[in-house]
């Protein structure tokens, strides 16, 4: 049933569930369980938490009162990569980093970055172009054969085993179920995207950066953009929210305990589960 998120019936806000539900326990989320804080700055220089891997779930099996979040980070490897781990094995919540081929090259510990990403079964990797259109968005959607191979250039060197992708960007998605472009120029070149059998996945909630480059605004903000996508139906899929940052905003401490207490009310709200992009409802099916 729709827009019964936040309890509308009991006029309710999310974030009064938040404070009424704080020390509840989490039992149905798969790919997580709630862990003892520790400060951010600590955490930055400890060592990884053990990860436990994420089991399967089926894509239609949500409870009605339940609502899917699926944690995305942009333009790895890349600075605040390391930390991003951190995050997810410390809260051992799972989520999918969409990565920059050209990335990996760019210095040894961008590399070894890719293998820490690699060997956490918390974390699904997935293709953000090779050369993220070298910041050059409108040429380089211009031509759809070159968008194509450069994605291509992407799976073969970062050894990507699925076609779940991101264009760099632009949210623009391309399933059987759903067909969205935001910049309509970008049209052809994500349409033979599609015809490669590539799966593109845009977002329903951005966690945008300040000037410097940190997360802007702090978790209870978000958290209350959260409340509003679903009580609003304004996700693509109804009951499901993908939300994108990016690696390179988690280089500050504030923003790394954001990040922390963002997915630790989430958590304790016992409303929410955490799941990979690839466990995205239809995602796998055969595209037409």
């Amino acid at each position: 049933m729709r827009k019964n998120f936040a309890g509308k019936s009991k006029n309710m806000t999310f974030l009064g569930m938040l404070a009424l539900m704080s020390a509840a326990s989490i039992s149905f989320n798969s790919c997580h369980d709630v862990k003892d804080k520790k400060e951010s700055e600590k955490m930055i220089s400890q060592e990884y938490p053990d990860a436990k891997p994420t089991s399967s779930i089926d894509n239609e099996n949500v409870e009605t009162d339940k609502r899917v979040i699926y944690l995305t980070f942009d333009d790895g490897p890349n600075q605040g990569t390391e930390n991003l781990i951190k995050v997810l094995s410390k809260k051992n919540v799972c989520a999918t980093a969409f990565l920059v081929g050209k990335h990996v090259y760019g210095s040894r510990k961008q590399k070894n970055d890719l293998e820490l990403l690699r060997q956490n079964p918390l974390i699904e990797l997935a293709n953000h172009s090779f050369s993220h259109a070298h910041n050059k968005y409108t040429e380089f959607y211009k031509d759809s054969n070159a968008v194509v191979r450069d994605f291509d250039i992407a799976r073969d060197s970062l050894k990507l085993a699925d076609k779940i992708a991101r264009t760099p960007g632009r949210n623009i998605w391309r399933l059987n179920n759903i067909n969205a472009t935001d910049i309509k120029s970008s049209t052809n070149a994500a349409n033979s995207l599609k015809k490669a059998g590539y799966k593109v996945i845009g977002w329903d909630l951005e966690w945008k950066p300040t000037n410097k480059m940190a997360l802007k605004g702090n978790h209870e903000a978000m958290l209350k953009k959260v409340d509003s996508i679903f009580f609003n139906d304004l996700e693509k899929t109804s009951r499901h929210l993908v939300l994108l940052t990016h690696d390179q905003y988690l280089a500050d401490s504030d923003s790394i305990n954001e990040l922390e207490l963002f997915i630790d009310k989430l958590q304790k709200s016992n409303r929410f589960v955490f799941r990979k992009i690839s466990q995205y409802p239809k995602i796998n099916e055969i595209l037409n």
